[in-house]
């Protein structure tokens, strides 16, 4: 059976996966996730089986450096094919918000002005298949060569977001879209003349009006929109300001909650909704962790505020950094002390009065990325460098989530951890216990596409001190490998009755590392389906949980358990959980031999990075990564729980294609006879 003809070949058959066999004409052969996405938009999968759509291929915030010549922006959107909106803000001065979409070749607009749209003489945007081009700054997208630019993409999409243009009538009329679902906010903007940027929000109804251009609250119009909500087909506009007889509009209309994205197709990726704030807190249940918030107070006269997890949202926080925001209404730069914001597993909240002291809110929120990585060099990457006691960049190819950094000479130097929800300052150190303390003298900036900067060096007790030989592992959230969960403790249940949290882990978690933030605290261990509580910071045998430890045992996809111990009524924790991801990490167990042991992992170009530790009795935490060497010789170690120096002279692991070989010379803390342990290994 056909189901429809592409570029000149037939497609026989329905693949159940997007990986499954397909015949395009005479050719055949092997569905590619390029292939798949390819074919899903231009409609070839009209019955069951259509092949996912991801907030991944809609949306992205991609953070750049000015340059005094053209740059390509590789974010994996597709503009060009499908079309949609580039928004562009300068982050560290105060210049203009630029928009520009496919609507409109060659021109942009500001929202934080009235002006018309403005035509761009040097073609300052070029949209492709992966992203856009950027023409040099310097005044043209506002901003010297050197400052730091903010960028999100927006691609049309059924369910997510739509472009349209008109022309108005001076009478009430109506305006076809392909936004597939009804639009939850629309944002108008009129070409050819100077005027506001009347915004539509379904929270504030037919006869709300706001404008993104000020700090103003809604106001009630029956003209604005006819006093009419929009349909899943076409949206309305009176004769207010967005419908002047002869003027050209521009207008971008966000969907909300529509459920087609995702693994099965029944997942959001956009939510748009209103809350009632309060000065103690008030969380926002989008049901997933967002990434880009747009809020604003209806009813109070105050700034539109976009935040995302890229520049900063820091969560919770001993005694941590500020959130980064910037404004629509204004050409203000980039305010990284905003406070007033957090994201957990299942949406946000806001808190104080930063934003909103009290009152109404708007907002829309934007989905974390939600894809499966498909290579483990996409969310792992080991480097080893030589200090320089100056700022530094460390590149791993993807942005990073947990990065953790160890000087390997001299001894007594601690690994230190840092990630992306505690904020650029905020460190804990292995093995040591102590609180998590603000580190200005390492300040390890995360807003880097391709990998983590240092700023603020401190030459003697930190990684990248000069001449100092330095190790810096790196990891990146992603669905099936391993996420980060930040939570303030509540003070209940009792030990008794446990209290569930959220992941976005999208599996059951198998290996849990926990540590409270705000005192001295041991780093728990939880290894699921060994019933077994371990301290990471030091070498001790597993032991049975009991009432004051989380039960790893008790893990599953809408959560992991903790108790007493680990929710302290106000008290800030992190964890980070790994799962096993085919052909990409493998948490598991084995039993010793005293010989040879071939671990399998399910890999095929062998193990980066292995942790081991023995469960049934005291062993350390070893740790090996192939950027300092798993070969067929000596392989350099770590100890996790340990500040000595690293060692070097000793063949404990072989590589091995399909993971790692632990040898017959390893000690009793890798491979006794009949001892059990537990691994985490990354291909």
């Amino acid at each position: 059976m056909s189901i429809k003809d592409y570029e000149g070949g037939i497609i026989t058959k329905n693949p159940t996966t997007p990986t499954g066999p397909f015949q395009d004409g005479a050719a055949s052969g092997v569905w590619t996730m390029d292939q798949a996405a390819e074919y899903t938009k231009q409609g070839v999968w009209p019955i069951a089986g259509n092949v996912p759509s991801y907030v991944d291929d809609v949306f992205s915030s991609y953070l750049y450096e000015g340059a005094s010549t053209p740059q390509t922006i590789t974010n994996g959107i597709d503009l060009s094919g499908e079309g949609g909106m580039v928004w562009i803000k300068c982050r560290d001065n105060a210049y203009d918000n630029f928009v520009f979409d496919t609507e409109r070749t060659n021109k942009h607009l500001h929202t934080n002005k009235t002006d018309q749209e403005i035509y761009d003489s040097s073609n300052y945007i070029d949209y492709n298949s992966d992203g856009f081009d950027v023409e040099a700054s310097s005044g043209l997208i506002g901003g010297p060569y050197s400052f730091n630019y903010a960028s999100w993409s927006f691609r049309k999409q059924a369910g997510f977001f739509d472009v349209v243009t008109y022309t108005g009538t001076g009478t009430t009329r109506t305006v076809s879209h392909n936004l597939g679902s009804t639009p939850a906010v629309i944002i108008i903007k009129r070409l050819d003349a100077a005027v506001g940027w009347p915004t539509y929000h379904e929270a504030n109804g037919n006869t709300g009006l706001m404008y993104l251009n000020t700090t103003a609250a809604k106001v009630t119009s029956t003209t604005a929109w006819g006093s009419t909500s929009p349909t899943d087909t076409e949206f309305t506009v009176g004769t207010n300001v967005n419908n002047i007889s002869g003027g050209q509009f521009v207008a971008y209309l966000f969907a909300s909650d529509d459920q087609s994205f995702g693994d099965n197709g029944d997942e959001s990726i956009i939510k748009c909704g209103s809350f009632t704030h309060n000065y103690s807190g008030t969380t926002v249940n989008l049901g997933w962790e967002p990434q880009w918030i747009l809020v604003k107070a209806a009813d109070q006269a105050v700034n539109w505020y976009i935040f995302d997890v890229m520049r900063g949202i820091v969560t919770g926080g001993v005694s941590g950094d500020g959130d980064a925001a910037l404004f629509p209404n204004t050409s203000g730069a980039e305010n990284v002390n905003t406070w007033g914001i957090d994201v957990n597993a299942t949406g946000f909240t806001v808190y104080g009065n930063n934003i909103l002291s009290s009152g109404d809110a708007i907002y829309i929120a934007i989905r974390r990325p939600m894809k499966t990585p498909e290579a483990g060099t996409d969310v792992f990457k080991p480097v080893t460098y030589t200090g320089t006691g100056a700022a530094a960049s460390i590149d791993s190819g993807f942005p990073v989530d947990l990065y953790i950094g160890q000087r390997r000479t001299p001894a007594n130097v601690y690994f230190n951890f840092r990630d992306r929800l505690r904020g650029k300052n905020q460190t804990l150190q292995l093995p040591s216990t102590s609180a998590e303390f603000s580190n200005t003298s390492l300040v390890c900036n995360f807003d880097d596409m391709d990998g983590v900067n240092y700023t603020g060096i401190n030459l003697d007790t930190t990684p990248n001190a000069s001449g100092e030989s330095d190790l810096v592992w790196m990891f990146k959230r992603a669905t099936g490998f391993m996420d980060v969960v930040a939570y303030t403790g509540n003070g209940s249940p009792s030990n008794t009755v446990r209290r569930d949290l959220n992941h976005n882990l999208g599996v059951t978690p198998e290996l849990a590392i926990l540590k409270r933030r705000d005192t001295t605290s041991e780093w728990q261990v939880g290894a699921n389906g060994t019933s077994l509580y371990l301290n990471l910071s030091n070498g001790s045998a597993g032991t049975y949980t009991h009432s004051s430890y989380f039960n790893a045992t008790d893990f599953d996809v809408e959560g992991w358990v903790t108790e007493a111990n680990n929710n302290v009524s106000g008290s800030d924790y992190i964890v980070y959980l790994f799962a096993t991801l085919a052909g990409i990490s493998k948490v598991g167990s084995y039993t010793g031999t005293a010989a040879n042991l071939d671990v399998d992992c399910g890999f095929t170009s062998g193990a980066r990075f292995i942790l081991i530790k023995r469960t049934d009795s005291t062993g350390d935490w070893y740790v090996y990564d192939s950027e300092r060497g798993i070969v067929a010789g000596n392989d350099p170690y770590l100890l996790l729980n340990s500040t000595a120096v690293e060692v070097t002279g000793t063949d404990y692991i072989d590589p091995l294609s399909s993971g790692f070989t632990v040898t017959s010379s390893a000690p009793a803390g890798l491979n006794a006879s009949g001892g059990t342990y537990i691994f985490l290994a990354i291909a």
